[in-house]
């Protein structure tokens, strides 16, 4: 009986050393974490950027395709991240595909990126921030044929595996510049108390405006195959972009 007792007080020993000293890391660890407010927000983006495709028509043109209308609207999932006057988005954005189609052959046109920006906040209020900013983004252009004449050919389907079409995408990266300056009101609303903390929460509603120049680009690609001879526009334009979403600042009491 006492070597039971032994046991389970020496058990409890190291259950509660092991107990102290978890809490013991979790409260450091959430010092580091806490030791500078945190602020930032998630963003929804859309904006305009002109693509001009007048190149592309023109090849388009020459096998009996429509023009398909310039690319230019985009929409944007960034985060944001302030620190002291430095701020800094990263995100992701797509283009509504535009599409032309004739003779049973449909061509489809889109973009994505991801982007990187840095600015340095010149507002001294707490409720907006306008900044200008300096950035980099990779993009990726697809362009689509389908040969709707050539898939529907067969309704055996042995035979559409070989079947030959003029359906294909081929895709081209390019890598751009971005220079602007952005402005975010912040509408306050009503701060959250929490364990150990105090999120004081906005909605962040404004605009980035700017000029992005398009750096660099590949040839086009279909597959892994390089084509020659294919449209060479950088696209640099001017854009304009509507952001709005949820901002945070948390403060540790």
């Amino acid at each position: 009986m006492k070597k039971i007792f032994t046991i389970l007080f020496v058990a409890g020993v190291i259950i509660g050393t092991t107990t102290v000293k978890a809490q013991s890391t979790k409260s450091s660890m959430e010092d580091r974490f806490f030791k500078k407010d945190i602020s930032g927000a998630a963003l929804l983006q859309v904006g305009y950027r002109q693509t001009d495709l007048s190149q592309l028509n023109g090849y388009l043109a020459q096998n009996g395709i429509p023009a398909i209308s310039n690319n230019n609207y985009w929409i944007n999932a960034a985060m944001q991240k302030v620190y002291k006057k430095w701020i800094t988005e990263h995100g992701i954005g797509f283009t509504i595909p535009n599409s032309s189609e004739a003779n049973g052959i449909k061509a489809r046109y889109s973009q994505a990126a991801l982007f990187l920006r840095f600015g340095y906040n010149l507002s001294k209020s707490s409720n907006f921030q306008m900044y200008p900013f300096a950035g980099v983004s990779a993009n990726l252009a697809m362009f689509n044929i389908k040969d709707k004449t050539g898939i529907e050919s067969t309704p055996n389907f042995a035979q559409e595996i070989l079947n030959k079409t003029s359906s294909k995408t081929l895709y081209q990266t390019k890598l751009g510049v971005d220079l602007g300056l952005g402005f975010d009101y912040l509408f306050k609303v009503k701060s959250k108390e929490m364990e150990h903390i105090t999120l004081d929460r906005s909605i962040p509603v404004g605009f980035r405006l700017g000029y992005h120049i398009g750096a660099a680009q590949s040839d086009f690609k279909v597959d892994d195959h390089k084509l020659s001879n294919g449209p060479t526009d950088k696209n640099s334009a001017f854009f304009a972009t509507v952001s709005f979403g949820l901002g945070y600042h948390i403060t540790k009491r």
